[in-house]
């Protein structure tokens, strides 16, 4: 079981990323000891166009390691919306290396995350799926990346909107500017500082400024529904706002029991007549783990 994840958390861009409680299964159904190194996805809930990651990452692993390892069929099924900012990608990238270990032996943090970042491409989805929780990454030339692990406040959750409209990452990218000014570069350092530390300290009163941003958010708005809209939102209990991932859905941070954000962020959803699913979501500490051990057969 892997969590999904959001990451950037506003200024964060390729840095930050939190697991939260949606969640891809992966079961194996059947192993068969040919040696050759391929897992094929039998079924899969919902259903999935062109490759698939969970296969993809299965075979970076054996890459990677040089590991001799079976072929597995598996099932997938995922609680995670696809292409909405939510890291479905990551989760099923993290499963297909967790498939990989479970059948030959355990890998260490930095092959994991290693694994999960090329097969994903961003280890700010990457880090928080395989180990749960408030995460920081570092990229490394030549080397492995790694995660930093940052406590993230029992009482906080996250309300997240997801517009039913999709949005590919690579589009999302496509929208950045090739270069951004030294001021916004020094607003968002500024700003990953003071909510890492607003988070360790519990300073709620700081995270509506420490989540703003100037390096992705505003290049993002055309594409995204309700961005600008929901990140001006003036409410008492939304401690902060801001892009999930690569979006389309957007964020709120809540106090836990601050029911009445939902209805409120799904009516402008409602009056703008867009169709839009809000969660409520809290933080997954304990990242991708395995739930039940066996499979349905073994084929020799």
């Amino acid at each position: 079981m892997v969590p999904g994840s959001v990451a950037n958390l506003g200024g964060g861009f390729d840095t930050l990323g939190v697991a939260v409680e949606l969640y891809l299964r992966a079961r194996i159904v059947d192993i068969r000891d040919d040696g050759h190194c391929k897992l094929m996805v039998a079924r899969s809930v919902p259903a999935v166009s062109g490759g698939n990651a969970v296969e993809r990452a299965f075979e970076i692993a054996a890459q990677r390691t040089g590991r001799r390892a079976p072929s597995v069929v598996v099932d997938v099924t995922s609680d995670i919306p696809m292409a909405a900012g939510l890291g479905s990608s990551a989760a099923a990238s993290v499963a297909g290396i967790r498939v990989f270990e479970r059948v030959t032996r355990v890998l260490d943090d930095p092959d994991l995350l290693g694994a999960a970042t090329q097969a994903e491409g961003h280890a700010d989805n990457a880090a928080p799926a395989l180990f749960g929780g408030f995460n920081s990454v570092v990229e490394v030339a030549g080397a492995a990346p790694y995660a930093l692990r940052w406590s993230w406040p029992g009482d906080l959750q996250l309300v997240v909107a997801t517009p039913t409209v999709g949005l590919a990452t690579a589009k999302a990218r496509a929208a950045l500017p090739r270069e951004v000014s030294r001021a916004d570069a020094i607003f968002n350092m500024q700003r990953v500082l003071a909510l890492v530390h607003a988070l360790q300290h519990r300073e709620y009163d700081r995270l509506r400024e420490a989540v703003k941003d100037r390096l992705h958010q505003s290049a993002r708005s055309s594409l995204v529904p309700l961005l600008r809209e929901t990140l001006e939102i003036d409410d008492a209990d939304v401690l902060g706002a801001f892009l999930s991932g690569a979006g389309p859905s957007v964020a709120l941070l809540v106090k836990a029991g601050a029911t009445d954000v939902a209805r409120r962020l799904a009516s402008m959803y409602q009056q703008a007549g867009i169709e839009a699913a809000v969660r409520t979501l809290g933080v997954d500490d304990q990242g991708s783990r395995v739930l039940e051990s066996g499979v349905v057969r073994r084929t020799v």
